[in-house]
């Protein structure tokens, strides 16, 4: 997989994992545990979610360095994490091949 082998490449990987994470919490697991009192799907993928959301912050930490992202940049990319479908616009807008170099200073 070439998209192992960059920096940005990781990222991206990770933010969709990350986001999808993050709806499966929102949209799944929540209503398992509030409605039909199931709280043990909403356990496991929280711990996952948990992960992958520190795999993200140190993905875009290593991408601002690397990239030399302005602070705002590297602020809106941690945002995106904890809006809905954020990492997904977050990807299209920030974390594109075409677009990593944009957007930095």
């Amino acid at each position: 997989m070439e998209l192992l082998k960059t920096t940005i490449g990781r990222l991206r990987i990770i933010a969709f994992l990350e986001g999808t994470s993050l709806l499966l919490i929102l949209f799944i697991t929540m209503p398992l545990k509030y409605i039909f009192e199931y709280p043990q799907a909403n356990m496991v993928v929280g711990m996952f979610h948990g992960v992958l959301f520190l795999l993200y912050i140190l993905a875009i930490i290593q991408a601002k360095i690397e990239f030399e992202w302005s602070l705002k940049t590297f602020f809106i990319a941690g945002i995106c994490s904890i809006i809905p479908f954020g990492t997904f616009w977050a990807d299209k807008k920030i974390f594109n091949t075409d677009n990593a170099n944009i957007n930095t200073k």
